[in-house]
């Protein structure tokens, strides 16, 4: 399935049409979780894949043949994906599932459950410079056109997967409405191995700390960066132009820095404040 120019539009939110349908929606907004679930929420660009690689590594004991050896899009399906369906077939026990959905997607069918649900946030200005960069080399996303460009775009929630402050702002506000853990990216990047034993602690799976000195090892980004089954080199460059940028990019807090002029830093600013108000959520956004 390629479609790469396609996009399907729902609830006034544009996916890409490369890996979503109708069908595959609706199937998300219809999914059976199981108690046994262990669900990864993000906006994308916010420590999708990371998260992915530290839970695969918690449930195999610190085994790292299944990070090594299984493309983590097999691992951790996104549910929403067209292919979710049959990567689950045969999946019934300690399911580690991915989604990009926001809250009014997942919300009915969710609770209906007792899954586990891990939400990792970033800060907004590093990841729209990161989705930017992603934008430039995945063909199955639209052109960004200029860095300001985007960044208007990604203000006004105008791109693929619809506005970062109303995913952010929805999932935290229902929290409680699940068995839910908020982690974000700058936390696994100042203390990876405390980190760790959070989850651990989160999802009731103590590990010895030889198995957490195994993932914290095998999860720094330059091992990851080198991992053909997560930093996506296996994907034919149809889909993503590896010679346009690499999915693994740098892997570091603050890159906004280097891409945001004065005045995009002091407005992207006083647009968050404004939009994040009425929110609990605290994020250093000056990181």
């Amino acid at each position: 399935m390629a479609n790469l120019n396609e996009t399907v539009r729902s609830s006034g939110i544009d996916f890409p049409g490369h890996l979503h349908t109708r069908q595959s929606l609706q199937y998300a907004q219809e999914f059976k979780f199981c108690d046994t679930d262990t669900v990864i929420i993000t906006y994308p660009k916010s420590g999708t894949t990371w998260m992915q690689e530290i839970l695969t590594l918690i449930y195999s004991d610190g085994n790292t043949l299944p990070a090594k050896t299984i493309p983590n899009w097999l691992r951790t399906p996104w549910i929403e994906h067209y292919y979710c369906e049959n990567v689950l077939v045969n999946k019934t026990d300690h399911r580690i599932l991915t989604t990009h959905l926001p809250y009014h997607f997942l919300a009915k069918p969710l609770k209906q459950s007792n899954a586990k649900v891990i939400y990792v946030a970033r800060n907004p200005k590093d990841v729209v410079v990161s989705f930017y960069y992603f934008h430039k080399m995945a063909n199955f996303l639209p052109e960004p056109g200029t860095f300001g460009e985007f960044l208007e775009k990604f203000i006004t929630g105008e791109v693929n997967y619809g506005s970062w402050f109303e995913h952010i702002k929805e999932w935290e506000s229902h929290r409680n409405e699940f068995n839910f853990l908020f982690i974000t990216y700058e936390e696994l990047m100042k203390d990876l191995r405390k980190s760790v034993i959070r989850l651990c602690n989160f999802l009731e799976h103590p590990l010895l700390p030889e198995a957490v000195d195994t993932i914290v090892r095998h999860c720094t980004f330059a091992n990851m960066k080198e991992n053909k089954m997560i930093n996506y080199t296996l994907i034919p460059n149809e889909i993503m132009n590896h010679e346009r940028g690499k999915f693994m990019r740098k892997g570091v807090v603050g890159d906004w820095k280097e891409h945001f002029t004065q005045e995009q830093k002091q407005a992207f600013e006083k647009i968050f404040q404004e939009k994040m108000n009425d929110s609990n959520i605290v994020l250093n956004c000056a990181l």
